[in-house]
């Protein structure tokens, strides 16, 4: 009885233990865990203990310190569940709080829209769905926006209630759901898209019923209202700032030729992008064109093939097949531009991101897929289909991508452990030092001084509390581009690549190397062959520049009429930090 029941909750016994281990894991090691540092700590994070720190995340009509004064509303807005954890909690707590609220937001949604469609057969599919849903959960997403990604299959959830809703008592709490989703959401990331498909739905009900199905509308209404309050600071900075030219209309979106286009679509429809990386090419991917082939071949052979279109597995594939198109093309300069030319207020909006909707598309794929073979009358593919949805899980957890944090610290970790030395990278509290900058800043008597960094990514003087001239920010003013393009003429001069890189994107401001080195890579040994800083002293000093936080110590900073004040290490860190005062 013992042995059937754990046979029977085999399922239960798996997702337990794999969430279990990662929960072990990052309440261990803590801010000694490895999350991923590029797009990641060097972004928002960074951004979001800065606000805290300067006491402006409920502040209106002030900047924020950095690029030498920027509008606080290009930030986070303070209404979005991710953003909450870092307002009431410290840094790499909120950072955690995120981690897991992305898993059990993931878990809830995916689960309750199963039950929704299976109905009374959801129980017979049971062990399918809960693995799907807990590896959907746990896919290693842009962590900032994880929960955006794994909230999807909740709207798709609410829509659906509501479209069967007859009377207003049940629309109601739906429309209010709604309303708040937004709050697990992110406009420039998914409500855009979501408003679209949902409009796009409405066209293809209004035929299909031939009846106008006002729910529908509705929600669109309902939602894009519920974006415009929860983020009211990105529509005020995007609407109505139409007299400040950003960043945004000179950036080099790409110019690929359409066949050149076609390949990055191809590419994406099988690897997923860095910021979608959903774990779906080992597994998932071969499992459902397999299945897609067999199938439409089976109806062919049947006379059948009438139903190829209607097949829900084949209908989710072309979704994902239009995604990922888009995605190419958005890079097709023509079709950018039609875009562009149509929506002049979306110039420069990443309207390649539809691709942030095949991580749910490739997990519903993969639930219909393996439904299939639990439906089938070959008794051994009800197995097969426990086998695979449990390979798929464990390659979420355990094989390397970019934002798989748990691989990343298990890594790090046990190399530390068997080879009795540090790795290259360093992590959370390593990469801040906040220990070594908090003594820093006490022997400088630091004031809020404008201030820029060397040889690591302005993100740590952001989330010290140091005002910086320099920053990572994907929407700020051209005109202050162009001013830090003048500060580091000379250094830009000697480093093509540098160059090429800031003048075609530009959301990376920073003190670059006069002799194309990267300065700011987060290595535990930074090793400059060029100790100089190149820059125009002369337009640093304009911008109010007085301190300078270096990893190296500057051979020329006597030339640059610079004084180095103080040189601090600290046992936390494995930084060495050398404050120069450039002399205002």
């Amino acid at each position: 009885m013992k042995k059937n029941s754990i046979r029977s909750k085999w399922y239960i016994y798996l997702t337990g233990a794999l969430l279990a281990i990662q929960a072990a894991v990052f309440l261990i090691f803590r801010g000694n865990s490895y999350p991923q540092i590029h797009d990641n700590l060097d972004l928002f994070m960074a951004h979001y203990e800065m606000l805290k720190k300067w006491k402006l995340w409920f502040a209106h009509g002030v900047d924020a310190p950095i690029l030498h004064g920027v509008s606080r509303d290009l930030f986070g807005s303070e209404f979005n569940l991710y953003n909450l954890f870092y307002i009431i909690l410290p840094g790499f707590w909120a950072y955690i709080a995120g981690y897991f609220a992305k898993i059990a937001v993931g878990i809830i949604s995916f689960v309750l829209l199963s039950k929704d469609v299976l109905g009374e057969k959801y129980e017979e599919y049971k062990p399918l769905v809960i693995v799907i849903a807990v590896a959907f959960s746990m896919i290693p997403v842009f962590p900032t926006y994880g929960i955006a990604f794994t909230s999807v299959p909740l709207i798709v959830l609410l829509l659906r209630k509501l479209y069967r809703a007859q009377t207003i008592k049940e629309s109601l709490p739906l429309y209010l759901g709604v309303f708040l989703y937004p709050l697990l959401s992110y406009f420039s990331y998914h409500g855009f898209f979501i408003l679209g498909y949902m409009t796009i739905a409405v066209i293809i009900l209004w035929i299909r019923d031939k009846r106008f199905p006002l729910s529908t509308f509705i929600s669109v209404v309902v939602l894009s209202l519920g974006y415009i309050v929860f983020e009211y600071r990105l529509f005020g900075a995007m609407l109505f700032n139409n007299n400040t030219v950003t960043i945004r209309t000179t950036m080099d979106h790409g110019d690929l030729t359409f066949g050149q286009a076609m390949a990055t679509a191809f590419s994406e429809f099988v690897n997923a992008s860095f910021h979608s990386e959903d774990s779906h090419t080992y597994v998932i991917l071969g499992v459902v064109l397999v299945a897609i082939v067999i199938i439409n071949t089976l109806y062919i052979k049947k006379g059948q093939a009438k139903k190829i279109l209607t097949d829900p597995i084949n209908l989710v594939m072309l979704f994902i097949i239009f995604n990922v198109l888009i995605f190419g093309l958005y890079q097709y300069a023509p079709f950018r531009h039609l875009f562009e030319t149509l929506l002049p207020p979306l110039t420069g909006f990443e309207f390649a991101r539809t691709a942030f909707f095949n991580p749910f598309l490739w997990y519903v794929e993969l639930l219909l897929v393996c439904i299939r073979m639990y439906d089938s009358s070959k008794k051994y593919l009800r197995p097969a289909a426990n086998i695979i949805v449990t390979l798929a899980i464990l390659v979420v957890m355990f094989v390397p991508q970019v934002y798989n944090d748990f691989y990343y610290t298990c890594y790090n970790q046990a190399y530390k452990i068997i080879k009795q030395k540090d790795t290259s990278t360093v992590n959370y509290n390593e990469f801040y030092s906040t220990r070594l900058f908090d003594k820093i800043l006490t022997d400088i008597k630091y004031e809020g001084e404008w201030s820029a960094a060397y040889g690591m990514h302005p993100a740590v003087l952001n989330y010290n509390g140091i005002a910086s001239l320099d920053g990572y920010l994907g929407f700020y003013s051209q005109d202050y581009k162009e001013k830090w393009t003048e500060v580091i003429a000379p250094a830009l001069e000697g480093s093509p690549s540098l160059k090429s890189y800031f003048d075609g994107w530009g959301a990376r401001v920073s003190l670059y190397s006069g002799s194309d080195e990267n300065t700011y890579a987060p290595l535990r040994n930074l090793e400059l062959n060029d100790t100089r800083l190149v820059v125009n002293i002369e337009q640093l000093k304009g911008l109010d520049c007085k301190y300078i936080f270096s990893r190296i110590e500057f051979s020329n900073s006597d030339e640059l009429g610079m004084s180095l004040i103080g040189v601090y290490t600290d046992d936390s860190s494995p930084y060495t930090i050398y404050v120069y005062n450039t002399g205002i």
